[in-house]
């Protein structure tokens, strides 16, 4: 067998890495960001997916803000005991809650509305739209794989 086969790809060609490499290069700005609004990379999803979706139940919250239920239950009481979100009882089904986003929810995400866009503006400026464009697609196109497990 081929050593080369049998050794893992150099750290500069390992997705798992350059994808976490490139998740700081993103984030690390977005997390002064956060930091200065006074909400966690977390509540900043939830609140984005709740703005952007409308009235959701929380596993739907946590599957569209990428979050676990468990670490989702105690985000949402953080939210809402700062008035971003309010929960409500489920119209047909008691067992569940609802849950949608303020007023004041709303307006953290237009008072950094602006800042927001700068920084994809750095992105956009940096890579190029057409590249940032098929840097999305890939991610999505990667994120839409099914895995079968004799792989």
């Amino acid at each position: 067998m081929d050593q080369e086969q049998t050794l893992p790809p150099l750290t500069h060609r390992s997705l798992p890495i350059a994808l976490l490499r490139a998740r700081e290069k993103v984030m690390g700005p977005i997390r002064h960001m956060l930091a200065n609004a006074g909400v966690t990379e977390q509540q900043w999803r939830v609140l984005r997916v709740l703005d952007e979706r409308g009235v959701l139940d929380p596993t739907e919250i946590a599957e569209h803000s990428c979050l676990l239920l468990p670490s989702l239950t105690r985000i949402l009481q953080t939210l809402e005991g700062k008035a971003m979100i309010a929960r409500q009882p489920h119209p047909t089904d008691r067992r569940k809650q609802q849950v949608q986003i303020t007023d004041a929810g709303r307006q953290l995400i237009l008072d950094n509305l602006h800042e927001s866009q700068r920084l994809n503006a750095w992105l956009k400026t940096s890579l190029g739209e057409d590249k940032l464009e098929q840097l999305l697609d890939l991610l999505n196109e990667l994120d839409a794989l099914e895995r079968h497990d004799d792989l």
